[in-house]
């Protein structure tokens, strides 16, 4: 476990800005034998048009396809003899990408991430198993009620003129028409250095590996790369709507039910951690999985999430229960919320949460992969070198009023989007 005097601080994380705009940080770890590589790089799903969504995530699954210099078998034989690993994915905001290797082959792993990011072919027949593989996982997610209610969710907290109105693996009609064209334009005109990030943990000496990313990608440049897109002005729901989706064959129907949450920079952001984590998360699932799934037998899951992300994310509880139970399940989670906003916690449910949060922060760093993603989230959210440091007294710094007052500003029932899907059968009354 890494004790307090042990956390990554600013005297152990080195942090380099090269004049392209990539952000390299490093952190040394010669107990291990290994390297982690964590980053990010500007491109997610609010770069992409309604009519093409999807790109972005289809841009990223095929960069691992093919580039200029390696075909799949040499790109990913390479990986294998190394005993190395390297992926990218796709989110709302950026493209992410990791990878793993032995100190020795740091080199090469960066220079497969320089290939990779900078010359994709993206092969046309590649391109289009690719799009029948995500077709074929979209028609079996209409039949998933978490799937779908999440959909329902998404769709009527955030208006159409909203990029986190759409998904991030796009639908069938925007997906079907997408090209190996498509996917090359918006990977021309989007990825570029600035805004990047790259995170090095463990055994290699920062200096030497700051030296590697400079010698691969110090001289990338994209002209053309678009600032990211501002997102619209967005208020909470004015008053309640309840949606029901209907699913043949179910037997079960899932819940989920919130509005809008604070962003990871908020002021309030740690209170509100706080808060849901009592609600729906500490021990079995809060205060919801106490009443919902323990004391009142209605649910197989029943908890709360906060996502805390660059935009206007969700604060939501979802459950899963018979179709018959979806009103009362519905009702006693609205109480549960309505509890939190009219009393402050107990002292020893604070307490207890203080301990939670803060005693799972070593946890989390145990080995490089959990220092490398915290150091990707200290510089996304611009939290400071320090930041980790002092997390355990912002943490118990919190009051049992810092947490009502938390989610007094964020959390209004009347004004939840409340969303089922289950069978036909399990429509509630007087719901849309």
């Amino acid at each position: 476990m890494i004790r307090v005097f042990d956390l990554p601080r600013p005297e152990t994380i080195t942090r380099v800005a090269l004049p392209n705009g990539i952000v390299i940080l490093v952190y040394e770890n010669f107990e291990v034998e290994s390297v982690v590589l964590s980053g990010s790089l500007e491109g997610g799903s609010i770069f992409e048009t309604p009519a093409q969504n999807g790109l972005s995530a289809l841009t990223a699954a095929a960069l691992m396809r093919g580039t200029q210099t390696r075909d799949f078998d040499t790109l990913h034989g390479t990986l294998e003899e190394l005993g190395a690993d390297l992926s990218v994915g796709a989110g709302q905001h950026s493209i992410g990408f990791g990878g793993k290797a032995l100190a020795e082959d740091l080199v090469v792993l960066v220079e497969l991430l320089n290939d990779v990011l900078r010359s994709p072919t993206f092969p046309a027949d590649a391109i289009e198993k690719l799009k029948a593989q995500r077709l074929t996982e979209l028609k079996y997610s209409q039949t998933d009620t978490r799937y779908r209610v999440g959909l329902a969710f998404r769709e009527a907290l955030y208006p159409a003129t909203h990029p986190y109105h759409y998904g991030i693996t796009g639908t069938p009609e925007t997906l079907s028409p997408l090209t190996a064209d498509d996917l090359r334009a918006f990977h021309q005109q989007n990825y570029g250095p600035r805004g990047m990030i790259i995170c090095i943990v463990g055994a290699v000496k920062a200096r030497d590996a700051v030296a590697i990313v400079e010698r691969f990608l110090a001289d990338w440049q994209n002209p053309d790369q678009p600032t990211p897109p501002l997102l619209p002005a967005l208020e909470a729901p004015h008053a309640q709507r309840r949606r029901y989706t209907p699913i043949s064959g179910k037997t079960q129907s899932s819940i989920l039910m919130g509005t809008l949450g604070p962003s990871r920079t908020a002021p309030d952001y740690h209170a509100a951690t706080l808060a849901n984590s009592i609600l729906g998360e500490f021990g079995m699932m809060g205060r919801i999985g106490s009443v919902i799934r323990e004391q009142m037998g209605l649910a197989y899951y029943a908890y709360s999430r906060m996502e805390g992300g660059l935009g206007p994310g969700t604060w939501t509880m979802a459950a899963g229960v018979a179709p018959e139970n979806v009103s009362i399940a519905v009702e006693a989670t609205v109480e549960q919320v309505r509890r939190l906003l009219r009393e402050p916690v107990s002292l020893d449910d604070l307490q207890d949460n203080q301990s939670y949060f803060t005693g799972r922060l070593p946890l989390r760093l145990e080995n490089s992969t959990g220092i490398a993603g915290a150091l990707q989230m200290i510089e996304r959210y611009d939290l400071g070198l320090d930041y980790l440091a002092r997390y355990q007294d912002a943490i118990n710094r919190l009051t049992t009023d810092d947490l009502l007052h938390a989610a007094q500003r964020h959390l209004d029932p009347e004004r939840f989007i409340i969303a089922a899907a289950g069978p036909a059968s399990g429509h509630p009354d007087g719901w849309e």
